[in-house]
């Protein structure tokens, strides 16, 4: 028999996020009912048993079950505009995700589910494993920059080919309480061959991008054009960083341990997916089989 045209429809191949509700207070909620068929159960006796050990499983983990296991009622529609109240629960996420596994392991859908929710947890902590990657090899990368453009504005202010290293080795003198490169490495455990910056967390290429900003304006703002005034001038603004440091009360970089080498940064976010969505294939996690 057709249905009446003012009959609610539940889509035929609901997803579980397609079935999320907000509440009055903006909370997501899921019905127990509704994501009783999506999990395979075709009676509800037998899905509220499901129900039952998810919330003891919720209790067990230190959560209280009726936080996140609300009762209520529904309204069920049958023939004849008949209607009827059955019990219902309101869910949270995370009563989902227990009654998922706590649900029959030979029902297709309950391994769907159990899917579902192992790639969202595990999407989640490889979007923030990612996010803190991407920051550090761009401020890598600015750093790269920086330095490249602090080397232009030392020639242009007189400074030698042969003298760039002891230009260079002016700042971190300045910044690392008289540590040069070598000395830094050294302290630090870093191989002579590696490249400091390379090894540095973004909390001390920061401060060093901070440090070969600046030296790179004063020379242009003072016109320095000769070679020993740039080498001080570089150092000079090493100790004014490492003064600020100083006075705002953080590490010393001297004392910030040696990042991972930025290669392996690179190699990491090469074989990741940089995506913060779900693709459509694991999306579709919790939709039935047709």
């Amino acid at each position: 028999m057709k249905k009446p045209n003012n009959t609610k429809l539940v889509p035929t191949n609901p997803s579980f996020e397609s079935l999320k509700k907000i509440n009055q207070h903006g909370i997501e909620y899921w019905s127990a009912r509704e994501l009783q068929p999506l999990l395979g159960y075709s009676k509800w006796q037998r899905f509220e048993n499901a129900l039952k050990k998810a919330m003891e499983s919720c209790k067990q983990s230190g959560n209280d079950p009726a936080h996140h296991f609300t009762g209520a009622g529904k309204q069920i529609e049958f023939g004849k505009g008949a209607v009827q109240m059955v019990d219902d629960y309101r869910l949270s996420r995370f009563a989902c995700y227990l009654i998922a596994q706590n649900g029959d392991p030979r029902k297709p859908e309950i391994a769907h589910a159990q899917k579902y929710f192992a790639i969202q947890t595990r999407r989640q902590e490889l979007s923030d494993e990612l996010s803190d990657d991407l920051e550090h090899l761009e401020m890598r990368k600015q750093a790269s920059i920086e330095f490249k453009a602090l080397s232009g504005a030392a020639r242009d202010a007189g400074v030698q080919n042969k003298m760039f290293g002891i230009f260079h080795d002016a700042g971190y003198k300045g910044l690392y309480g008289g540590l040069g490169v070598d000395a830094i490495k050294a302290r630090k455990g870093i191989a002579p061959k590696e490249q400091l910056m390379d090894r540095m967390n973004t909390t001390e290429l920061a401060a060093n991008q901070f440090r070969m900003t600046h030296t790179r304006e004063k020379l242009k703002l003072e016109k320095i054009k000769n070679q020993r005034d740039a080498i001080e001038t570089h150092e000079m603004v090493g100790k004014e960083v490492r003064a600020a440091i100083a006075k705002i009360g953080v590490a010393f970089p001297e004392n910030i341990p040696p990042e991972e080498p930025i290669k392996n940064v690179e190699n990491r976010l090469k074989k990741k997916k940089p995506t913060l969505e779900l693709e459509d294939k694991d999306a579709t996690g919790l939709i039935p089989n047709k």
